[in-house]
């Protein structure tokens, strides 16, 4: 693998190339050739003392497709540490350009470059070790550590270089050179792959595996690998959680099920978390169904639940030992969505006078709001945002404006984006809940 300074490297060493092959080109052109690796508008065509030159413009980078998926996952999803040191493998993409002033010059020099790159279509190992050894490049504005483009080890990646002329339309080049903001002079693209960028981090390097599956007691062998005769997930696997009666979300008290796959075992508990909850909350009451495929449990009412759940969206995972397994698993996590439940009616409807005329609403909530969430309410089409509060359990304070006419209204309790049940879902033709309303008066 190489280091960091590949990149420079692979354009020391074509710019190397190219300023030998044109020794031929400066007898043709009938004066000396310069080459450069510069970007295209610092190139002064006004300087009474300009030669022909031949520029070499990196204009740019990207991953290589063929060594991106190398060593994947890259990191744990749980920890993020890193699992595996896959290399950044990139492709380089070359702008070569010919700049003269006379008649033919530009043609001459762009025909010799573009017929050594034809002939040279890998850099060889001794060619780059050739190129870099010998001074390339200026390697004094390099950091201390990195004098020499030498330490790049591009001749020792386990991958040659390999120079290809790329087609661009002339809608491309025309945008490419508007973006260079530099006058359009006869030039070919080039593609170079690959340059492989070692990772330096430590990673996990797990040990061999011994067996396929757990070993047979007195038997030398192994079960083997399990097979299962459908196209499910192998793994216990949750797909979605479904609240009673064709509910958007489930309350504090409610009966909620969870369908899945592989869910038979024992020890079952739901571990609901999120982000304000600094540890999962836990229920351990869980009934599966015999074939594992579903798991059902009620949300708890109690003070505890009201204090340490939160409405919103959370997410769920089943943590139980599968069936002839000997220790505990989590499945994967899915959407969990806890809708508020507004406490109607509410504790205060008070409207007030004066100059600062308003239409106070104080009410509770289950869950309790936390400081940090947003909590809107919301009766008929007029809202209100929730005033700003110090604790969880201080009562929700919402002010109307004195306009709002006296009625009965219906009443929507929004939480981090989640409202509360106000629509009856139980028969075929839904209809609004009757106990979700305020007076105003």
């Amino acid at each position: 693998m190489s280091s960091p300074l590949a990149i420079g490297a692979v354009t020391a060493v074509l710019r190397d190339l190219l300023d030998n092959a044109l020794i031929d080109a400066s007898a043709a052109v009938g004066s000396p050739v310069m080459v450069s690796a510069v970007a295209p508008d610092t190139i002064n065509l006004d300087d009474p003392e300009f030669a022909p030159r031949l520029n070499l413009f990196l204009y740019q980078v990207t991953p290589n497709p063929g060594w991106r998926n190398q060593g994947q996952p890259s990191r744990g999803a749980a920890t993020g540490e890193r699992l595996t040191n896959a290399p950044l493998a990139l492709d380089l993409h070359y702008l070569l350009t010919a700049y003269a002033k006379l008649d033919f010059q530009a043609e001459i020099l762009l025909g010799y470059a573009m017929h050594l790159l034809h002939e040279r279509p890998v850099l060889d190992r001794a060619a780059i070790r050739k190129a870099l050894s010998g001074g390339a490049i200026d390697d004094s504005l390099m950091p201390p550590a990195f004098q020499a483009l030498v330490a790049s080890d591009l001749a020792d990646q386990v991958e040659q270089v390999k120079i290809t002329q790329a087609v661009q339309n002339s809608d491309e080049m025309s945008k490419l050179w508007s973006a260079i903001q530099s006058k359009y002079r006869p030039s070919s693209a080039y593609h170079v792959s690959v340059v492989l960028i070692e990772g330096k981090r430590p990673a996990v390097s797990p040990l061999p595996v011994l067996t396929r599956g757990k070993p047979i007691p007195g038997e030398d062998r192994d079960e083997g690998i399990a097979v299962n005769p459908d196209t499910l997930p192998p793994l216990p696997t949750l797909f979605e959680a479904v609240p009673p009666d064709n509910q958007t979300a489930a309350r504090l008290g409610e009966q909620v099920r969870i369908e899945g796959i592989r869910l038979a075992g024992a020890g079952h508990e739901v571990r609901l978390s999120h982000r304000l909850l600094a540890v999962p909350f836990i229920i351990n009451t869980v009934a599966v169904d015999p074939n594992g495929k579903t798991a059902t449990f009620t949300l708890p009412n109690t003070a505890a639940a009201l204090t340490d759940l939160v409405a919103g969206q959370l997410s769920a995972v089943i943590r139980f030992t599968p069936a002839g397994e000997l220790a505990p698993r989590d499945t994967n996590a899915i959407p969990f969505v806890i809708a508020p439940a507004p406490g109607l009616p509410p504790a205060s409807v008070v409207r007030h006078a004066g100059p600062q005329a308003r239409i106070e609403i104080i009410l509770a909530a289950g869950p309790e709001v936390r400081a940090e969430q947003d909590a809107i309410l919301m009766l008929d089409g007029a809202q209100a945002v929730a005033e700003p509060r110090a604790l969880a359990a201080d009562p929700l304070v919402f002010n109307f404006p004195d306009s709002l006419p006296n009625g009965l209204y219906w009443a929507r309790l929004r939480v981090d984006g989640t409202e509360s049940i106000l629509i009856d879902r139980k028969k075929a033709v839904p209809i609004f809940d009757a106990t979700q309303r305020i007076t105003v008066s």
